[in-house]
């Protein structure tokens, strides 16, 4: 995990993970933010053909990207990372996995200019769940960046904004009680909004969402019926895999995450 006193170490300790059954091994720090399911459900819901250029706000150690590489073959691939150890490890993964991916070391809200003058088909983010105040902050560093919101989410929005070319797509997952926050700030620069709630059990109130947006886009906004993650009224036992075959399809076979359509 990352030393306090040298923020700027590389990160020790580490675990090797499975990811979308096997197909992707990832290397991620045992003690400080190791991915969820939410990342690959993101990388899932992105529309990305061969060709396609992505980039992803706040990478990490780079399992939304990858995973995405990984199921869509021919995509140009880049990702920005505030802290330096994960942004290493980001490009450690994309090369043990076989994939080519920039990853840039920089503060989303002070972009290189060799970036600034880019543009993509897709951006793709999970940015940090918790306000400033909202949560225990957590003892690991890196944790706490990856969980803690230090820059607005909005500010998060605007970027990818920025960053997208005409008719691009941005993909965001989040808390489902920022939602509100996500269409504000979308609704200047983004059209055509569509949510999926993501929904623990049926009959459960969603705890997350995926948005999707696009530049330049003009269709209604859409709501969407929730993606159910589990099976069954409640949690049984640890260790069950009680995933939904839509969900468990996109965890161990890569599959894509199919919006409904129009």
């Amino acid at each position: 995990m990352p030393d306090p006193d040298r923020p700027n170490a590389p990160l020790e300790d580490l675990s090797a993970d499975g990811f979308l059954g096997g197909q992707l091994t990832l290397l991620q720090p045992r003690k400080g933010y190791r991915a969820g399911i939410d990342p690959v459900l993101l990388a899932a819901a992105v529309n990305a053909r061969p060709g396609h250029r992505v980039l992803e706000l706040g990478c990490g150690a780079g399992q939304a990207l990858l995973c995405l590489g990984r199921r869509v073959s021919g995509l140009d691939l880049g990702g920005v990372e505030l802290q330096t150890p994960y942004a290493e490890l980001a490009r450690q993964n994309a090369a043990a996995n076989g994939l080519a991916a920039a990853i840039w070391t920089a503060d989303l809200a002070c972009l290189p200019p060799d970036l600034r003058q880019q543009s993509f088909d897709h951006v793709i983010a999970n940015p940090p769940y918790y306000r400033p105040g909202a949560h225990s902050p957590a003892q690991d560093a890196g944790r706490r960046t990856a969980l803690g919101e230090a820059t607005p989410l909005a500010q998060w929005i605007d970027c990818a904004a920025r960053r997208l070319a005409p008719k691009g797509y941005l993909h965001m997952i989040q808390r489902a009680d920022r939602l509100a926050d996500m269409i504000l700030a979308a609704t200047p620069r983004l059209g055509s909004l569509e949510v999926l709630p993501l929904a623990p059990r049926v009959g459960r109130a969603a705890e997350l969402v995926i948005l999707r947006a696009r530049k330049g886009g003009r269709a209604a906004f859409r709501l969407h019926a929730p993606l159910v993650l589990h099976q069954g009224a409640a949690h049984q036992r640890d260790g069950e895999d009680d995933y939904t075959a839509p969900v468990r399809a996109i965890l161990r076979d890569g599959a894509a995450l199919d919006w409904p359509a129009p």
